[in-house]
């Protein structure tokens, strides 16, 4: 099936610094996808060439089969939400949402029969008159996000629309543009550093490092199957270190002078691995590091501790208060491991 959004071999430079190198990505129509990344990355960058405010060095973009690469913004039938919302403070909220419609040549009757359609939607009866200076967070974001539907977009781009939130709003957020954006059925690019919200509101997560699409695929395939070890530790496995194959069918810590061919980078989520007081009477294909408590902190639901073992300063959960300083053994499953391969280092 040819995709909605299709972004083939795309790449932009500034200057002499290229940030998204030979790009390729489609999206379904329909469909919300998660542009997953550290700052610097490249993802606000594949948002803004989309979106016609990054004139791309080669590549091409296409909407429905039409090239819309060289058109301008305001030709390209696309909304975008940025991070500041970008109202306007000395308009109301119906003014605000209105504008790009008022941009349009729209008529006047025409332009309130579609404000009221968004502010239904967005639950924002009774606001059409308020300022937007006297608003929440929540309450601006769902304006800002009301303006860019009104226009009725072939895309919505969203650039970190709730990084200014704080966590309880953002949670509640996140549900119902999710909710929203499923139910109007409009095709979506969402860019975020979160992978916590990409998680939660994607349909697929393309995680993207140093300017390149290095993994796409369902939320549940990226975190639970990541294809290397930066996915992996970007999704929240990040307790790494080089282990070699042991006679029980699983792993050891790789030994000094092990050589690279038999070493192994292993990844581990601390909520998967178990801190014990012993280092015996564990699964034989358990990886068993032994260690000393370094460090306590506590989390709400229990505690997360740092262990500092002979290959690496590892993080673990448990419920129970152990000391500072205290031996003990982090012990992580074997299907907990994912590994990748070896890299080559020095003893």
């Amino acid at each position: 099936m040819t995709p909605y959004l299709s972004i083939e071999s795309l790449s932009v430079a500034y200057g002499a610094t290229t940030v998204l190198d030979r790009v390729s990505l489609g999206v379904a129509r329909g469909e919300m996808i998660a542009l997953l990344g550290s700052s610097g990355c490249g993802k606000t960058s594949l948002l803004r060439a989309i979106a016609g405010f990054v004139t791309p060095s080669t590549g091409t973009i296409r909407v429905d089969g039409v090239d819309i690469t060289q058109l301008p913004p305001e030709k390209r039938a696309t909304a975008m939400m940025f991070q500041s919302y970008a109202l306007w403070p000395h308009l109301n909220v119906a003014a605000n949402i209105g504008y790009g419609l008022r941009m349009r040549g729209w008529k006047a009757d025409a332009i309130a029969a579609r404000v009221a359609e968004m502010l239904k939607l967005l639950q924002l009866d009774g606001y059409e008159g308020r300022s937007v200076t006297q608003l929440s967070g929540g309450q601006r974001q769902r304006v800002a996000l009301g303006r860019a539907l009104a226009v009725d977009p072939h895309l919505l781009l969203l650039d970190e629309p709730m990084s200014n939130l704080d966590y309880k709003v953002r949670l509640e957020l996140r549900h119902e543009l999710r909710a929203l954006q499923r139910r109007i059925g409009i095709t979506a690019v969402y860019v975020t550093h979160d992978r916590e919200e990409a998680l939660t509101l994607a349909d697929r997560i393309a995680v993207i490092d140093a300017g390149k699409i290095v993994q796409v695929g369902a939320p549940e395939q990226i975190f639970h199957h990541p294809e290397s070890a930066f996915v992996a530790g970007f999704m929240g496995a990040d307790n790494a270190l080089d282990v070699a194959p042991s006679h029980a069918g699983g792993f050891t810590a790789a030994a000094t002078g092990t050589p690279p061919a038999q070493r192994v980078r292993a990844h581990f989520r601390s909520d998967a691995a178990q801190l014990s007081m012993t280092v015996t009477g564990h699964a034989a294909d358990a990886l068993v590091l032994a260690g000393v408590v370094a460090q306590s902190v506590y989390v709400g639901h229990g505690y997360r501790y740092r262990v500092r073992t002979n290959s690496a300063d590892l993080w673990v959960e448990a419920p129970e208060r152990v000391a500072e300083g205290t031996a003990a053994a982090v012990v992580v499953p074997r299907t907990a491991l994912l590994l990748f391969p070896g890299e080559a280092r020095p003893g």
